[in-house]
Protein backbone atom coordinates (compact mmCIF):
# COMPACT_ATOMS: atom_id res chain seq x y z
CA UNK A 1 0.00 0.00 0.00
CA UNK A 2 2.76 2.46 0.54
CA UNK A 3 4.58 1.28 -2.01
CA UNK A 4 8.15 1.77 -0.63
CA UNK A 5 9.20 -1.33 -1.84
CA UNK A 6 10.13 -0.32 -4.65
CA UNK A 7 12.66 1.30 -3.44
CA UNK A 8 14.03 -0.93 -0.99
CA UNK A 9 16.80 -3.51 -0.66
CA UNK A 10 15.65 -6.63 -2.20
CA UNK A 11 14.81 -8.94 0.41
CA UNK A 12 17.37 -11.53 1.14
CA UNK A 13 15.16 -14.63 0.31
CA UNK A 14 14.32 -13.18 -3.19
CA UNK A 15 18.59 -12.00 -3.42
CA UNK A 16 19.36 -15.88 -2.81
CA UNK A 17 16.59 -16.68 -5.77
CA UNK A 18 18.38 -14.23 -8.03
CA UNK A 19 21.83 -15.31 -7.30
CA UNK A 20 20.93 -18.84 -7.82
CA UNK A 21 18.37 -17.97 -11.16
CA UNK A 22 21.51 -15.83 -12.05
CA UNK A 23 24.47 -18.97 -12.40
CA UNK A 24 21.50 -21.30 -13.71
CA UNK A 25 20.88 -18.88 -16.58
CA UNK A 26 24.96 -18.31 -16.99
CA UNK A 27 25.25 -21.93 -17.16
CA UNK A 28 23.29 -21.81 -20.39
CA UNK A 29 24.75 -18.61 -21.86
CA UNK A 30 22.30 -16.57 -20.65
CA UNK A 31 23.66 -12.98 -19.67
CA UNK A 32 21.29 -12.41 -16.78
CA UNK A 33 22.52 -8.08 -16.12
CA UNK A 34 20.12 -6.69 -13.73
CA UNK A 35 17.27 -8.06 -10.70
CA UNK A 36 15.58 -5.37 -9.13
CA UNK A 37 12.37 -4.49 -7.14
CA UNK A 38 9.65 -3.29 -9.01
CA UNK A 39 6.09 -1.74 -8.33
CA UNK A 40 4.32 -4.37 -7.20
CA UNK A 41 4.77 -6.04 -4.27
CA UNK A 42 7.13 -9.56 -4.69
CA UNK A 43 7.11 -8.17 -7.77
CA UNK A 44 10.57 -8.12 -9.16
CA UNK A 45 12.38 -7.42 -12.55
CA UNK A 46 15.22 -8.91 -14.48
CA UNK A 47 16.97 -7.57 -16.97
CA UNK A 48 19.06 -10.13 -20.30
CA UNK A 49 21.80 -8.29 -21.91
CA UNK A 50 20.58 -7.80 -25.85
CA UNK A 51 21.40 -10.05 -28.28
CA UNK A 52 20.90 -11.51 -31.85
CA UNK A 53 17.14 -11.87 -32.29
CA UNK A 54 16.37 -15.36 -33.35
CA UNK A 55 18.55 -16.06 -30.23
CA UNK A 56 17.13 -13.46 -27.30
CA UNK A 57 13.93 -15.13 -28.11
CA UNK A 58 15.44 -18.67 -27.75
CA UNK A 59 17.14 -17.20 -24.58
CA UNK A 60 13.98 -15.50 -23.23
CA UNK A 61 11.61 -19.25 -23.52
CA UNK A 62 14.69 -20.68 -21.68
CA UNK A 63 14.51 -18.01 -18.82
CA UNK A 64 10.86 -17.94 -17.99
CA UNK A 65 11.17 -21.81 -17.70
CA UNK A 66 14.51 -21.22 -15.28
CA UNK A 67 12.76 -18.84 -13.26
CA UNK A 68 9.73 -21.25 -12.63
CA UNK A 69 11.85 -24.05 -12.26
CA UNK A 70 14.38 -21.86 -9.50
CA UNK A 71 11.54 -20.49 -7.92
CA UNK A 72 10.27 -23.85 -6.80
CA UNK A 73 13.57 -24.67 -5.12
CA UNK A 74 13.49 -21.55 -3.08
CA UNK A 75 9.98 -22.29 -2.28
CA UNK A 76 8.69 -19.20 -3.95
CA UNK A 77 6.06 -20.04 -7.22
CA UNK A 78 7.34 -17.64 -10.37
CA UNK A 79 4.13 -15.63 -11.84
CA UNK A 80 4.72 -15.02 -15.22
CA UNK A 81 0.16 -13.84 -15.35
CA UNK A 82 -0.08 -10.42 -17.13
CA UNK A 83 -2.33 -9.17 -13.99
CA UNK A 84 -2.23 -11.28 -11.61
CA UNK A 85 -4.69 -9.58 -8.80
CA UNK A 86 -6.29 -6.72 -9.62
CA UNK A 87 -5.40 -3.06 -7.83
CA UNK A 88 -1.59 -3.36 -8.20
CA UNK A 89 0.50 -3.62 -11.13
CA UNK A 90 0.67 -6.22 -13.68
CA UNK A 91 3.81 -7.24 -15.79
CA UNK A 92 5.34 -7.70 -18.94
CA UNK A 93 8.39 -7.09 -21.09
CA UNK A 94 10.39 -4.52 -22.65
CA UNK A 95 11.12 -5.55 -26.28
CA UNK A 96 14.97 -3.44 -27.37
CA UNK A 97 14.77 -3.38 -31.30
CA UNK A 98 17.28 -2.51 -33.44
CA UNK A 99 18.90 -3.17 -36.91
CA UNK A 100 22.37 -3.88 -37.58
CA UNK A 101 24.64 -4.51 -40.66
CA UNK A 102 26.70 -7.63 -40.78
CA UNK A 103 29.32 -5.95 -39.41
CA UNK A 104 27.49 -4.54 -36.64
CA UNK A 105 26.87 -1.66 -37.82
CA UNK A 106 23.48 0.11 -36.23
CA UNK A 107 21.41 1.19 -38.35
CA UNK A 108 19.40 3.25 -36.32
CA UNK A 109 22.40 5.08 -34.72
CA UNK A 110 22.12 8.48 -35.63
CA UNK A 111 25.59 9.29 -36.01
CA UNK A 112 27.44 12.77 -35.81
CA UNK A 113 28.32 13.42 -39.66
CA UNK A 114 25.80 14.46 -42.82
CA UNK A 115 25.73 10.71 -44.47
CA UNK A 116 25.21 8.95 -41.22
CA UNK A 117 22.10 10.79 -41.13
CA UNK A 118 20.62 10.59 -44.31
CA UNK A 119 21.46 6.37 -43.70
CA UNK A 120 19.52 6.80 -40.46
CA UNK A 121 16.72 8.74 -41.14
CA UNK A 122 16.09 6.79 -44.14
CA UNK A 123 15.78 3.22 -41.55
CA UNK A 124 13.88 5.78 -39.07
CA UNK A 125 11.31 6.52 -42.37
CA UNK A 126 11.14 3.23 -42.56
CA UNK A 127 10.34 2.26 -39.30
CA UNK A 128 7.53 5.18 -39.07
CA UNK A 129 6.13 3.32 -42.44
CA UNK A 130 6.12 -0.19 -40.99
CA UNK A 131 4.63 0.35 -37.33
CA UNK A 132 1.51 3.02 -39.20
CA UNK A 133 1.06 0.29 -42.04
CA UNK A 134 1.23 -2.53 -39.63
CA UNK A 135 -0.20 -1.23 -36.15
CA UNK A 136 -2.57 -3.81 -36.67
CA UNK A 137 -0.12 -7.21 -36.67
CA UNK A 138 1.93 -4.81 -33.71
CA UNK A 139 -1.36 -5.06 -31.15
CA UNK A 140 -2.05 -8.35 -32.73
CA UNK A 141 1.47 -9.99 -31.90
CA UNK A 142 0.84 -8.82 -27.95
CA UNK A 143 -2.70 -10.08 -27.78
CA UNK A 144 -3.86 -12.33 -24.92
CA UNK A 145 -6.13 -12.92 -22.42
CA UNK A 146 -4.10 -11.74 -19.67
CA UNK A 147 -2.76 -8.75 -21.23
CA UNK A 148 -5.66 -7.23 -21.94
CA UNK A 149 -6.24 -6.56 -17.95
CA UNK A 150 -2.72 -5.10 -18.13
CA UNK A 151 -2.55 -2.89 -21.88
CA UNK A 152 -4.16 0.71 -21.07
CA UNK A 153 -3.45 0.70 -16.80
CA UNK A 154 -0.71 2.50 -15.24
CA UNK A 155 1.96 0.26 -15.95
CA UNK A 156 1.52 -0.24 -19.71
CA UNK A 157 1.00 1.50 -22.39
CA UNK A 158 -2.66 2.05 -24.20
CA UNK A 159 -4.00 -0.56 -26.83
CA UNK A 160 -3.49 2.36 -29.36
CA UNK A 161 -0.20 1.73 -31.07
CA UNK A 162 1.78 5.13 -31.35
CA UNK A 163 5.43 6.09 -31.66
CA UNK A 164 7.09 8.34 -29.67
CA UNK A 165 10.56 9.92 -31.23
CA UNK A 166 11.51 12.61 -28.67
CA UNK A 167 11.31 16.28 -28.75
CA UNK A 168 14.94 16.23 -30.89
CA UNK A 169 13.44 14.12 -33.84
CA UNK A 170 10.26 15.39 -33.73
CA UNK A 171 11.70 18.60 -34.50
CA UNK A 172 13.90 17.31 -37.38
CA UNK A 173 11.42 15.73 -38.61
CA UNK A 174 8.45 18.61 -38.53
CA UNK A 175 11.12 20.50 -40.13
CA UNK A 176 11.66 18.10 -43.13
CA UNK A 177 7.78 17.71 -43.45
CA UNK A 178 7.09 21.78 -43.09
CA UNK A 179 10.56 22.86 -44.86
CA UNK A 180 10.70 26.01 -42.19
CA UNK A 181 13.50 24.99 -39.48
CA UNK A 182 12.41 24.82 -35.80
CA UNK A 183 13.79 27.45 -33.20
CA UNK A 184 17.46 26.29 -32.80
CA UNK A 185 18.09 25.83 -36.53
CA UNK A 186 20.78 27.99 -37.63
CA UNK A 187 19.93 27.41 -41.44
CA UNK A 188 17.01 28.76 -43.67
CA UNK A 189 15.91 25.50 -45.16
CA UNK A 190 17.34 21.97 -44.71
CA UNK A 191 17.45 18.97 -47.11
CA UNK A 192 18.32 14.80 -45.81
CA UNK A 193 21.39 15.13 -47.23
CA UNK A 194 23.14 17.65 -45.55
CA UNK A 195 21.36 17.17 -42.17
CA UNK A 196 23.18 17.73 -38.83
CA UNK A 197 20.53 15.76 -36.00
CA UNK A 198 20.90 17.12 -32.95
CA UNK A 199 22.91 14.89 -30.39
CA UNK A 200 20.07 12.48 -28.63
CA UNK A 201 21.14 10.90 -25.85
CA UNK A 202 21.29 7.27 -25.29
CA UNK A 203 18.45 5.40 -22.83
CA UNK A 204 16.01 8.29 -22.61
CA UNK A 205 13.08 6.44 -22.12
CA UNK A 206 11.68 7.45 -19.37
CA UNK A 207 10.61 10.53 -20.98
CA UNK A 208 7.71 9.13 -22.14
CA UNK A 209 6.37 5.71 -20.08
CA UNK A 210 3.13 5.68 -21.73
CA UNK A 211 4.07 5.70 -25.71
CA UNK A 212 3.77 1.75 -26.99
CA UNK A 213 6.81 1.85 -29.33
CA UNK A 214 9.34 4.58 -28.54
CA UNK A 215 12.80 5.62 -29.79
CA UNK A 216 15.81 5.39 -27.02
CA UNK A 217 18.81 6.59 -28.23
CA UNK A 218 19.95 3.60 -30.66
CA UNK A 219 16.82 1.45 -30.78
CA UNK A 220 13.24 1.02 -30.35
CA UNK A 221 11.70 -0.10 -27.55
CA UNK A 222 8.29 -2.20 -27.73
CA UNK A 223 6.42 -1.93 -24.74
CA UNK A 224 2.86 -3.65 -25.39
CA UNK A 225 4.32 -7.34 -24.86
CA UNK A 226 2.99 -9.32 -21.75
CA UNK A 227 5.20 -11.19 -19.47
CA UNK A 228 4.03 -14.79 -20.87
CA UNK A 229 4.64 -13.54 -24.25
CA UNK A 230 7.02 -15.61 -26.86
CA UNK A 231 9.01 -12.50 -28.18
CA UNK A 232 9.27 -14.30 -31.75
CA UNK A 233 5.59 -13.22 -32.79
CA UNK A 234 6.49 -9.17 -31.98
CA UNK A 235 9.91 -9.54 -34.08
CA UNK A 236 8.62 -11.72 -36.88
CA UNK A 237 6.04 -8.88 -37.07
CA UNK A 238 8.74 -6.03 -36.77
CA UNK A 239 11.52 -7.27 -39.19
CA UNK A 240 9.14 -8.52 -42.00
CA UNK A 241 6.96 -5.18 -41.79
CA UNK A 242 10.18 -3.29 -41.93
CA UNK A 243 12.06 -5.02 -44.46
CA UNK A 244 8.55 -4.87 -46.66
CA UNK A 245 9.07 -0.77 -46.48
CA UNK A 246 13.06 -1.15 -47.06
CA UNK A 247 12.29 -3.46 -50.27
CA UNK A 248 10.28 -0.30 -51.49
CA UNK A 249 12.59 2.14 -50.84
CA UNK A 250 15.12 -0.15 -52.08
CA UNK A 251 12.91 -0.54 -55.71
CA UNK A 252 12.88 3.32 -56.00
CA UNK A 253 16.03 4.43 -55.01
CA UNK A 254 17.69 2.35 -56.88
CA UNK A 255 16.03 3.55 -60.21
CA UNK A 256 16.76 7.08 -59.71
CA UNK A 257 18.84 9.05 -61.65
CA UNK A 258 20.07 11.78 -58.79
CA UNK A 259 20.58 9.36 -55.70
CA UNK A 260 20.62 12.26 -52.95
CA UNK A 261 17.22 14.38 -54.73
CA UNK A 262 15.07 10.80 -54.82
CA UNK A 263 16.24 10.34 -50.74
CA UNK A 264 15.28 13.58 -49.52
CA UNK A 265 12.23 13.64 -51.95
CA UNK A 266 11.16 10.02 -50.64
CA UNK A 267 12.18 10.60 -46.91
CA UNK A 268 9.67 14.11 -46.79
CA UNK A 269 7.49 12.33 -48.48
CA UNK A 270 6.88 9.48 -46.57
CA UNK A 271 6.93 11.11 -43.11
CA UNK A 272 4.74 13.43 -44.07
CA UNK A 273 2.21 10.63 -45.40
CA UNK A 274 3.08 8.39 -41.58
CA UNK A 275 3.57 11.03 -39.17
CA UNK A 276 -0.25 10.40 -37.51
CA UNK A 277 1.69 7.33 -35.70
CA UNK A 278 4.02 9.78 -34.24
CA UNK A 279 2.61 10.71 -30.48
CA UNK A 280 4.73 12.12 -27.74
CA UNK A 281 2.35 13.33 -25.70
CA UNK A 282 0.66 11.06 -22.59
CA UNK A 283 -0.86 8.05 -23.76
CA UNK A 284 -3.15 7.38 -20.51
CA UNK A 285 -5.12 10.91 -21.35
CA UNK A 286 -8.83 10.50 -22.08
CA UNK A 287 -7.81 12.73 -24.90
CA UNK A 288 -5.57 10.24 -26.62
CA UNK A 289 -8.36 8.27 -27.91
CA UNK A 290 -10.60 10.74 -29.21
CA UNK A 291 -7.32 12.04 -30.92
CA UNK A 292 -6.04 8.99 -32.20
CA UNK A 293 -9.44 8.41 -33.67
CA UNK A 294 -9.28 11.56 -35.58
CA UNK A 295 -5.98 10.13 -36.80
CA UNK A 296 -7.78 7.31 -38.10
CA UNK A 297 -5.63 4.96 -35.94
CA UNK A 298 -7.16 1.64 -34.71
CA UNK A 299 -7.75 1.12 -31.50
CA UNK A 300 -8.27 -2.96 -30.64
CA UNK A 301 -8.92 -2.36 -27.06
CA UNK A 302 -9.25 -6.55 -26.81
CA UNK A 303 -8.27 -9.54 -28.35
CA UNK A 304 -11.07 -10.66 -29.95
CA UNK A 305 -10.54 -7.07 -31.77
CA UNK A 306 -8.04 -7.41 -32.68
CA UNK A 307 -6.92 -11.00 -33.72
CA UNK A 308 -8.83 -11.05 -36.76
CA UNK A 309 -6.59 -8.73 -38.85
CA UNK A 310 -4.63 -11.40 -39.03
CA UNK A 311 -5.96 -12.36 -41.79
CA UNK A 312 -6.53 -8.70 -43.79
CA UNK A 313 -5.40 -9.03 -47.12
CA UNK A 314 -2.44 -6.61 -47.01
CA UNK A 315 -1.33 -8.97 -44.07
CA UNK A 316 -1.69 -11.91 -45.67
CA UNK A 317 0.26 -10.38 -48.92
CA UNK A 318 2.93 -9.18 -46.93
CA UNK A 319 3.70 -12.65 -45.56
CA UNK A 320 3.28 -14.72 -48.56
CA UNK A 321 6.01 -11.82 -50.35
CA UNK A 322 8.87 -12.43 -48.02
CA UNK A 323 8.06 -15.90 -48.02
CA UNK A 324 7.34 -16.11 -43.64
CA UNK A 325 3.61 -17.60 -43.91
CA UNK A 326 1.59 -18.66 -46.18
CA UNK A 327 -2.08 -18.32 -46.02
CA UNK A 328 -3.57 -20.96 -44.79
CA UNK A 329 -1.03 -20.81 -42.00
CA UNK A 330 -1.83 -17.65 -41.19
CA UNK A 331 -5.72 -18.46 -41.20
CA UNK A 332 -4.92 -21.45 -39.18
CA UNK A 333 -2.48 -19.11 -36.43
CA UNK A 334 -5.65 -17.15 -36.20
CA UNK A 335 -7.94 -20.07 -35.03
CA UNK A 336 -5.23 -21.26 -32.71
CA UNK A 337 -4.95 -18.00 -31.00
CA UNK A 338 -8.55 -17.25 -31.08
CA UNK A 339 -9.11 -20.84 -29.47
CA UNK A 340 -6.74 -20.14 -26.75
CA UNK A 341 -8.43 -17.07 -26.04
CA UNK A 342 -11.22 -18.50 -25.45
CA UNK A 343 -10.43 -21.53 -23.62
CA UNK A 344 -8.57 -19.08 -21.49
CA UNK A 345 -11.08 -17.19 -20.09
CA UNK A 346 -13.22 -20.20 -19.75
CA UNK A 347 -10.99 -21.72 -17.65
CA UNK A 348 -11.22 -18.80 -15.76
CA UNK A 349 -14.93 -18.70 -15.47
CA UNK A 350 -14.70 -22.22 -14.48
CA UNK A 351 -12.79 -21.75 -11.83
CA UNK A 352 -14.38 -18.55 -10.73
CA UNK A 353 -17.79 -20.69 -10.58
CA UNK A 354 -15.89 -23.19 -8.30
CA UNK A 355 -14.98 -21.03 -6.09
CA UNK A 356 -17.87 -19.45 -5.39
CA UNK A 357 -19.90 -22.27 -5.02
CA UNK A 358 -17.33 -24.28 -2.85
CA UNK A 359 -15.14 -21.71 -1.60
CA UNK A 360 -17.55 -18.47 -0.94
CA UNK A 361 -21.08 -19.19 -1.03
CA UNK A 362 -20.80 -22.10 1.34
CA UNK A 363 -18.61 -19.30 3.67
CA UNK A 364 -21.25 -17.11 3.63
CA UNK A 365 -24.25 -19.36 4.47
CA UNK A 366 -21.86 -20.35 7.28
CA UNK A 367 -21.61 -16.85 8.59
CA UNK A 368 -25.38 -15.96 8.07
CA UNK A 369 -26.31 -18.74 10.43
CA UNK A 370 -23.50 -17.83 13.14
CA UNK A 371 -25.19 -14.50 13.28
CA UNK A 372 -28.86 -15.28 13.57
CA UNK A 373 -28.02 -17.71 15.84
CA UNK A 374 -26.66 -15.26 18.16
CA UNK A 375 -29.48 -13.17 17.46
CA UNK A 376 -32.02 -16.26 18.92
CA UNK A 377 -29.67 -16.25 21.79
CA UNK A 378 -30.03 -12.73 22.56
CA UNK A 379 -33.65 -12.67 21.70
CA UNK A 380 -33.70 -15.86 24.11
CA UNK A 381 -32.10 -13.88 27.08
CA UNK A 382 -34.13 -10.63 27.25
CA UNK A 383 -31.47 -8.89 25.34
CA UNK A 384 -31.59 -6.27 22.35
CA UNK A 385 -30.31 -8.18 18.95
CA UNK A 386 -31.44 -5.88 16.11
CA UNK A 387 -27.56 -5.16 15.45
CA UNK A 388 -26.98 -9.00 14.93
CA UNK A 389 -30.47 -8.96 13.04
CA UNK A 390 -29.48 -6.18 10.95
CA UNK A 391 -26.31 -7.73 10.07
CA UNK A 392 -27.61 -11.40 9.05
CA UNK A 393 -30.49 -9.35 7.12
CA UNK A 394 -27.68 -7.78 5.29
CA UNK A 395 -25.46 -11.06 5.07
CA UNK A 396 -28.37 -13.03 3.59
CA UNK A 397 -29.44 -10.76 1.06
CA UNK A 398 -25.93 -10.36 -0.35
CA UNK A 399 -25.59 -13.94 -0.39
CA UNK A 400 -29.04 -14.58 -2.49
CA UNK A 401 -27.68 -11.53 -5.10
CA UNK A 402 -24.17 -13.98 -5.00
CA UNK A 403 -26.07 -16.96 -5.46
CA UNK A 404 -27.99 -15.35 -8.44
CA UNK A 405 -24.86 -14.19 -10.32
CA UNK A 406 -23.49 -17.37 -9.62
CA UNK A 407 -26.23 -19.61 -11.62
CA UNK A 408 -25.99 -16.36 -14.21
CA UNK A 409 -22.15 -17.15 -14.97
CA UNK A 410 -22.61 -21.10 -15.02
CA UNK A 411 -25.63 -20.40 -17.74
CA UNK A 412 -23.09 -18.05 -19.54
CA UNK A 413 -20.56 -20.48 -19.38
CA UNK A 414 -22.83 -23.33 -20.68
CA UNK A 415 -23.77 -21.23 -23.54
CA UNK A 416 -20.02 -20.45 -25.20
CA UNK A 417 -20.52 -21.43 -28.82
CA UNK A 418 -18.47 -24.20 -30.26
CA UNK A 419 -16.63 -22.27 -33.33
CA UNK A 420 -13.46 -20.27 -32.22
CA UNK A 421 -14.60 -17.68 -34.28
CA UNK A 422 -17.67 -16.96 -32.13
CA UNK A 423 -16.23 -18.38 -28.55
CA UNK A 424 -13.64 -15.50 -28.56
CA UNK A 425 -15.98 -12.38 -28.95
CA UNK A 426 -18.52 -14.02 -26.58
CA UNK A 427 -16.19 -14.75 -23.96
CA UNK A 428 -15.62 -10.85 -23.49
CA UNK A 429 -19.03 -9.90 -24.24
CA UNK A 430 -20.88 -12.45 -22.05
CA UNK A 431 -18.24 -14.73 -19.41
CA UNK A 432 -15.96 -12.03 -18.64
CA UNK A 433 -19.25 -9.14 -17.32
CA UNK A 434 -20.48 -12.33 -15.35
CA UNK A 435 -17.43 -13.01 -13.62
CA UNK A 436 -16.25 -9.41 -12.62
CA UNK A 437 -20.83 -9.08 -11.50
CA UNK A 438 -20.33 -12.00 -9.42
CA UNK A 439 -16.97 -11.04 -7.97
CA UNK A 440 -18.35 -7.37 -7.17
CA UNK A 441 -21.26 -9.35 -4.82
CA UNK A 442 -18.34 -11.80 -3.21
Amino acid sequence: EMEDHYFGAIRPRVKAFMADLDEELWKLGIYAKTEHNEVAPCQHEMAPVFGTTNVAADHNQLTMEIMKKVADRHGFVCLLHEKPFEGVNGSGKHNNWSISTDTGENLLDPGRTPASNAQFLLFLTAVIKAVDEYQDLLRISVATAGNDHRLGANEAPPAIVSMYIGDELQAVVDELVTGKPHENASREAMSVGVLAIPRIPLDNSDRNRTSPFAFTGNKFEFRMPGSSLNIACTNIMLNTAVAEELRQFADELEAADDFAAALDTLVRREISAHRRILFNGNGYSAEWPQEAARRGLLNLASTPEALPHYVDQKNLDLFARHGVYSESEMRSRLEIVLEEYAKTIRIEGCTSADMLRKMILPACMAYSKKVADGAAVKKGLGICADTEIKLASDVTARTAALMEKTDALEQTLAGIPESAEEAAPYCRDHVIPAMEAARADA
